[in-house]
């Protein structure tokens, strides 16, 4: 796990979920390191089915230019087995950045937003998760 202030990620290989919890203002670094060291964490999952719990309730609005690159980390997801892309967010404004980096990546089928880490949970394990 990186002791990152602005993220950290843990995966769950009995439950086939990578959990990350996000926080503050992020650059076009952040997002690169974010992409990098979930590409690590995430590797026992690699060949099989998994999920992504992504928990936003401590991010703020970022610099644009990590539309991008947080948009290709989806699809990187997507592509390496991701089947369900969960966020919780709880803010209208960041929730706005995030809806256009999930119109970057296309992973529009397979992302769910809740509003509370309950909510998610719940969905994830009627999902199997």
């Amino acid at each position: 796990m990186n002791l990152s202030m602005f993220f950290n990620i843990e995966a769950d290989a009995d439950r086939r979920l990578v959990t990350a919890k996000i926080y503050g203002i992020w650059k076009a670094e952040t997002a690169r390191d974010y992409h990098n060291e979930y590409v690590e964490v995430s590797k026992p999952l690699m060949g099989k089915e998994w999920a992504k719990l992504t928990i936003l309730t401590n991010w703020k609005s970022s610099y644009p230019e990590i539309i991008e690159i947080i948009g290709e980390h989806m699809r990187w997801s997507m592509e390496k087995g991701a089947v369900l892309s969960i966020y919780v967010i709880d803010n209208p404004v960041t929730m706005r950045q995030l809806k256009q980096m999930i119109e970057k990546s296309a992973a529009k089928d397979i992302t769910r937003l809740f509003k509370s880490v309950h909510e998610a949970e719940k969905y994830l394990q009627q999902k199997g998760f």
